[in-house]
């Protein structure tokens, strides 16, 4: 079953960029926006991380933190987060574990083939841990304006 707005935020802990580990229980007390994307480096996702690490200073100004997680290794995370100057972490799910906990880990297709991928989606989680808010089959452009709205709400 997906998760639900008002549901806790499954917990995580998972390798990230730049190596070490991060776990949700780190953000507790804070507001922590949680993108998932399909891919490194590939068009749609690099432009949602470059709109999200644009603003980083105005998330941060409202007590929310940043998180982008993908089923790429960390050291692709390196290359990607190098080559466009980013500054927010990533996360590594390689086994796909928490992106089937946040349900975002789906039967997709294209052009008449279908395989397993993250459908684009943003979790707003609170400081208690609970999500507030979930935008899902995200369409880029706004996106990351649309977040820190909700979050500064909040």
């Amino acid at each position: 079953m997906a998760l639900q707005e008002g549901d806790q935020a499954p917990g995580f802990s998972l390798g990230r960029d730049g190596g070490g580990m991060l776990s949700l229980a780190e953000f507790k007390g804070r507001k922590l926006v949680l993108f998932a994307y399909p891919k490194d480096d590939t068009p749609g996702c690099t432009q949602e991380a470059i709109a999200f690490n644009g603003l980083r200073q105005e998330f941060a100004a409202a007590d929310t933190a940043l998180l982008g997680i993908s089923p790429d290794p960390a050291k692709r995370h390196d290359k990607f987060k190098a080559k466009h100057e980013l500054e927010l972490p990533l996360l590594a799910d390689d086994r796909q574990e928490t992106l089937q906990a946040y349900g975002v880990w789906v039967e997709k297709s294209m052009y008449g083939r279908t395989y397993m991928g993250v459908e684009r989606t943003t979790f707003l989680i609170d400081r208690d841990g609970r999500i507030v808010r979930i935008w899902r089959k995200v369409k880029v452009a706004g996106h990351a304006e649309e977040v820190l709205a909700a979050a500064q709400a909040l």
